[in-house]
């Protein structure tokens, strides 16, 4: 049995969630990304009133890793941390490309045989943006990275097979993009879908180390300053 935590404050829309046997038992979000901070921890309060359960009860918390905002990553990984020292329980961390991947998958699961690809894309400002590929089965194609999107991004994977592109950078791709391979649709972090992963996570055991974690930034925060 487990009884597990859920913190989503890498993009736009944040959620957390209460979780037994990977099933949401309630969830909270919010739209506001500039307000995760002041979201979560009334949230988390909120949530665990409403479910009637004690902090204590649960087994574990699971957030997402990133590659993301950089200051919901912060955030989410403070508060994830702080619960589990202070509640003695293991952390698990998932990627946020691999958790939206499954997201799709859920909201758009492929035909048996089809060949096609999944393409998630967080937007990373301008013309960047951080993403991956991965086959049905979420083993990757072509590993997390930040990339600068020209009319050529893409050109031998979508020569070779369909992709699906999803996610908040997607549609900067999709003005670009005059490939016939590739298809887009709308597709954002799932509860029911992070609450499978870091469920099918615990019972395998699969923990963070809590001392040494820190997010997937995928690149270097880097602030310009003016004189």
């Amino acid at each position: 049995m487990s009884l597990i935590l859920n913190i989503d404050t890498a993009s736009e829309n944040a959620h957390v969630s209460l979780a037994k046997e990977g099933e949401v038992l309630h969830v909270l979000s919010s739209e506001l990304q500039k307000e995760h901070a002041s979201f979560l921890q009334t949230a988390i309060q909120r949530l665990t009133k409403v479910a009637n359960i004690n902090l204590k009860e649960i087994d574990a918390v699971a957030v997402t890793a990133g590659p993301g905002s950089y200051t919901g990553l912060r955030v989410g990984f403070a508060s994830a941390k702080g619960l589990c020292y202070a509640l003695k329980r293991p952390l698990i961390t998932i990627g946020t490309l691999e958790v939206l991947t499954v997201s799709a998958l859920q909201l758009h699961p492929p035909v048996a045989d089809e060949n096609i690809l999944f393409c998630p894309m967080i937007d990373a400002r301008r013309a960047e943006v951080f993403t991956a590929i991965y086959q049905n089965d979420l083993t990757l194609h072509l590993q997390p990275c930040a990339m600068i999107l020209d009319e050529f991004s893409f050109k031998k994977e979508l020569s070779e097979s369909r992709i699906l592109f999803f996610g908040s950078g997607s549609e900067k791709w999709k003005n670009l993009c005059n490939y016939p391979n590739a298809i887009f649709t709308s597709v954002s972090v799932l509860p029911e879908s992070f609450s499978k992963s870091s469920n099918f996570l615990f019972s395998e055991k699969k923990f963070t180390d809590l001392a040494y974690s820190e997010p997937f930034y995928l690149k270097e925060f880097q602030s310009v300053i003016q004189n």
